[in-house]
């Protein structure tokens, strides 16, 4: 379905006075038949009170065709079932009154910008869900202004079987009206379930944190790529991911963000221990690292200046307390010794 830009001239206001005049024409024509018919019935009077009742009754219909399109709106118009055109450009319209407008998401409501309660102002219906409101809130005409699609958290299991909880903000707009409405059944709804499909097929390449042997990036060679430490990549991937799987429907994705990460709760207690032991581990291996230095240059220091002589027994006992000194958790506890080694 390509679409089409209906380019036709602001001629609503015009076409208003020009209908109002002529159902004035017909109220008075009526009147003027029915007052001529009680003096005297001729067939000229008859005349003017058919056609004028007959406009009385259906001097409404040519009102259908105005139409209103504030800016970043558009209005999808069908005659007899027929796609005739699209309305793109803000402006006061008169079209054939026997022309619909077509919006099949018009009574979906999603939570994200833009899809709010008629005068309450608040969201119907949590992110990443979608709803069905009354008729008086919904409208025929399509937004097309840069909206934000919130997705609920969901929990998926990442390339080594942890399971996470993520959760994104899609930026998107529609971009072709004619595709968003019959290429597919509800195109919010469509955006939705996509978003939902592509986070988990690309959540489940990477791992939460830095993991060895893992590729993410599929050229067989094992990378430093991560949920947590690789954000931008992967919403780059997940926004990519997207935008192929909702091209057929008219929407360009602007841009993709994680809004929330973090292990499942069943899991998170042992992976914050497990985090915070290998944080420990880390900061022993430095702690001995340095430790074994400052012992080094200890011992070069005093053979260099001929301070004392030490014999390798008196090495590995000094070696020994000043490791015991700089690697432990609590002051040391000076000692003085008055006597010998031996």
């Amino acid at each position: 379905m390509k679409e089409k830009i209906l380019n036709k001239k602001k001629n609503g206001l015009p076409m208003l006075f020009l209908i109002l005049l002529i159902y004035a024409a017909g109220v008075a024509c009526f009147v003027y038949g029915i007052i001529l018919s009680e003096r005297e019935t001729t067939v000229l009077s008859v005349a003017m009170a058919i056609v004028g009742g007959f406009w009385l009754g259906a001097g409404w219909i040519p009102l259908m065709g105005l139409k209103i399109l504030k800016p970043q709106e558009a209005l999808v118009l069908t005659l007899f079932g027929n796609y005739v055109g699209t309305l793109k450009e803000e402006g006061f319209y008169y079209v054939n009154p026997f022309s619909t407008g077509v919006n099949p998401a018009a009574r979906t409501r999603l939570g994200q910008s833009g899809d709010v309660d008629g005068g309450s102002g608040k969201t119907l219906v949590i992110a990443g869900g979608a709803n069905t409101v009354s008729a008086e809130a919904a409208g025929k005409k399509i937004s097309l202004k840069v909206m934000t699609l919130s997705n609920s958290r969901q929990k998926i299991n990442d390339c080594l079987g942890n399971p996470v909880e993520i959760g994104i903000a899609v930026t998107w707009r529609v971009v072709d009206t004619a595709k968003a409405v019959f290429q597919v059944d509800n195109y919010k709804e469509y955006l939705s379930l996509q978003c939902d499909s592509a986070l988990r097929d690309i959540v489940r390449i990477y791992p939460y944190d830095v993991a060895p042997n893992v590729d993410t990036t599929g050229d067989g060679v094992a990378d430093e790529g991560s949920l947590r430490g690789s954000s931008e990549i992967v919403a780059s991937r997940i926004r990519n991911e997207i935008q192929v799987k909702v091209a057929d429907a008219g929407l360009e994705i602007l841009e993709a963000r994680i809004t929330y990460l973090a292990y499942a709760p069943e899991i998170a207690a042992v992976m914050l221990q497990r985090q915070q032991a290998s944080a420990i581990i880390d900061a022993r291996k430095m702690i001995v690292d340095g430790a074994v230095g400052m012992v080094e240059m200890a011992l070069e220091r005093l053979s260099e200046k001929n301070t004392v002589e030490l014999d390798e027994e008196r090495k590995a006992a000094m070696v020994s307390n000043l490791l015991v000194v700089l690697c432990g958790n609590h002051d040391a506890q000076p000692v003085v010794n008055s006597g010998s080694l031996y």
